[in-house]
């Protein structure tokens, strides 16, 4: 049975940190909403006896961020938290909750996705460009001294070129406008959530992975981390890549297996990569990958300016305190649940939902 929550109306917890302080300043308009910051190290009585009362869990989009005990994965995690509605996370990713989950709990969850579309996609496009014309290998050569004059030095050009994208949500979406009009680029898109009509209005031809791959000077990850793309490629994907060909993952770790991304480019199958997503993160300074020189790495840093982490705080606190109030969510990964989660929440809060 759900514990007593007469003494406060809504409560909402979250761990170490959120998207922005301004996610803090919207829920500062709500004195109704008590939030309460624990830390990876927090007695786990303290957070137990907090859960068990708690309406709302702001779940960091990055595993690496929320101590495993914490991510809503399981049943168990479920029956610690009696009075749980809804689960919101810090970005677009919910790699840290299991959505089959959620419905067993009748649980809500709602992401913040295509609020950093623009951030993500600039960076996806900036890597395209710096490993092209290997601005970072040609930064460290001049420092050292070891570059000849720059008119004998060959990079190649990317207008014109071919793009594969592999998921065409918003940022794959926002990706394939900016290649298209900055560079006249041909975009071909692999998703398949999405019809011929949709792909093309997004600015890309819709094709099978397996022709995408073969096809492309470039391929680009922007989709989720799911049953389905979880190490969807490996040697055998890399393979079908053009020789001289680049690879850029903005999306999550864990879609590509990092040792046969290795080996395509040591191998110098493919002329260069950009990895901002890693199956451990941080990974480890003695990672393969981060040994060679055709490799242009970032720190899962993609949707971090300072524009999208506005955003990201902002909205994403807004999309909260709609659902606490019983608004559906515009960005809900589980509307499935929905109908579930209105009995709950009348149940548990003693009022119906405002769209019930």
């Amino acid at each position: 049975m759900p514990n007593d929550t007469s003494s406060i109306a809504k409560r909402v917890f979250y761990f170490n940190r959120v998207a922005h302080p301004s996610f803090f300043e919207v829920m500062k308009t709500r004195p109704d909403i008590e939030l309460k910051e624990f830390f990876n190290d927090s007695p786990e009585d303290e957070v137990d006896e907090y859960m068990a009362s708690a309406h709302a869990y702001q779940i960091d989009s990055g595993r690496a961020v929320v101590n495993q005990r914490y991510w809503a994965t399981t049943d168990e995690f479920f029956e610690r938290c009696p009075n749980l509605l809804m689960l919101s996370t810090g970005g677009a990713g919910y790699d840290p909750l299991d959505l089959e989950a959620c419905n067993r709990a009748g649980v809500i969850a709602f992401n913040q996705t295509g609020l950093n579309k623009e951030a993500v996609a600039e960076h996806a496009l900036g890597m395209i460009l710096s490993l092209s014309k290997e601005i970072g290998k040609m930064d460290k050569l001049l420092r050292r001294g070891d570059v000849l004059p720059g008119r004998f030095v060959l990079h190649d050009e990317v207008a014109g070129k071919t793009l594969g994208i592999v998921g065409i949500g918003n940022v794959g979406g926002t990706l394939a406008k900016m290649a298209g009009l900055a560079l006249n680029m041909k975009v071909l898109a692999f998703d398949p959530y999405l019809d011929e009509d949709t792909v093309k209005e997004r600015g890309a031809e819709k094709v099978e992975l397996d022709e995408l791959l073969s096809n492309s000077d470039y391929v680009s990850v922007n989709c989720p981390l799911n049953d389905l793309s979880e190490m969807m490629l490996g040697a055998r994907e890399f393979g079908l890549m053009k020789k001289g060909a680049y690879f850029v993952i903005t999306a999550r770790g864990g879609i590509v297996d990092e040792d046969a991304l290795y080996e395509a480019l040591k191998s110098e199958h493919l002329a260069g990569a950009g990895v901002d997503v890693w199956l451990k993160e941080p990974p480890e300074k003695e990672h393969p990958l981060l040994s060679l020189d055709n490799v242009l790495a970032t720190p899962h840093s993609a949707g971090s300016t300072h524009e999208a982490r506005i955003q990201l705080g902002t909205q994403g606190a807004y999309q909260l305190i709609g659902a606490l109030d019983g608004v559906k969510p515009p960005r809900l990964l589980n509307p499935e649940t929905w109908d579930r989660f209105v009995q709950r929440y009348a149940e548990i809060l003693g009022t119906p939902p405002s769209q019930a």
